[in-house]
């Protein structure tokens, strides 16, 4: 079961959340009410849909050391304790402080916090654990944060603290699709500035997720594999509701980014308020794809 339920309630959020450094995340102010909620409701419409934290991993109990780069609010980490019990240490990483402090008071919640610990880091600068400490290295949506230019030197990160045969495992998706006019003209923008600020490598929807094979091979990790995931979200599903609430979420929050990289329409608000009415409608319905690639650590 996963913590955040059919229901995706959420914990309170502090009201007066930490100040976060500038940095490379697409929304401004990553430490918001919204964007916490945001990112909670994607954890779970996204594991929940895919089919848990680690579907395409045969045997989860060969990790029994676990770092999550970017962990957020820490759902994808705390879950893989919840349900691997042979997950001895399981580590968190992110920028934000509040994100941290936040993921710490899940686990608790979770009962987790022996085997599970979140830090404050920037992955962009140095992953601060010893050589070979981890058995399995993730992150997932990444490029959120991540640029083209930014992937060499992160990978050479993840391979020094991965063991050898230790598995690397990254996951992206495209821009979702859906039934709707209004959110066709939402996403062209996003596409836009997605590219031109450098976090997509091509113009298009799958400017991320086209090259997560090669990046892995071409930075030495052997054994390259992927996985397709084709995640379908209705109003008359679980996961529907809360996926539907964190793209309604999204476009408000990446607003700043937007006006910054990409020709944004002066009725962009009356655009975003027809594609919340599209939500509401029984028929409608958003298509995601995502990536999983996955290598192996084995100089």
């Amino acid at each position: 079961m996963l913590i955040l339920e059919s229901e995706y309630q959420v914990m309170p959020i502090p009201l007066e959340p930490k100040r976060e450094q500038p940095g490379t995340y697409f929304a401004q102010n990553r430490a918001n009410q919204e964007e916490l909620r945001r990112l909670q409701l994607l954890d779970y419409a996204t594991s929940a849909s895919m089919g848990g934290v680690l579907p395409e991993q045969p045997d989860p109990t060969i990790f029994p050391h676990v770092l999550d780069v970017g962990c957020g609010t820490g759902g994808w980490l705390i879950e893989l304790a919840r349900t691997t019990p042979t997950c001895t240490l399981l580590v968190g990483v992110d920028k934000n402080p509040t994100f941290i402090e936040y993921a710490r008071a899940q686990a608790d919640v979770a009962q987790v916090s022996d085997r599970v610990e979140f830090r404050v880091g920037d992955a962009l600068g140095m992953l601060e654990f010893p050589v070979g400490l981890f058995d399995l290295v993730n992150h997932r949506f990444a490029v959120s944060w991540l640029r083209t230019w930014d992937w060499p030197k992160l990978l050479q990160e993840y391979r020094r603290v991965a063991r050898p045969g230790g598995v690397i495992r990254i996951t992206e998706g495209d821009i979702w699709a859906t039934n709707g006019q209004a959110h066709a003209r939402v996403f062209d923008v996003f596409l836009q500035a997605m590219y031109r600020s450098g976090h997509y490598f091509l113009p298009g929807e799958s400017g991320a997720t086209g090259e997560l094979a090669h990046l892995l091979s071409r930075h030495g990790f052997q054994q390259v594999q992927t996985r397709d995931y084709t995640l379908e979200y209705h109003s008359g599903t679980p996961e529907g509701p809360p996926f539907f609430e964190n793209i309604q979420i999204s476009y408000q929050t990446v607003m700043p980014f937007l006006r910054k990289w990409a020709r944004v329409p002066e009725n962009y608000e009356e655009i975003y308020q027809e594609a919340i009415c599209e939500m509401q409608r029984p028929d409608f319905v958003a298509t995601w794809h995502l990536l999983t690639a996955w290598g192996r650590e084995l100089a």
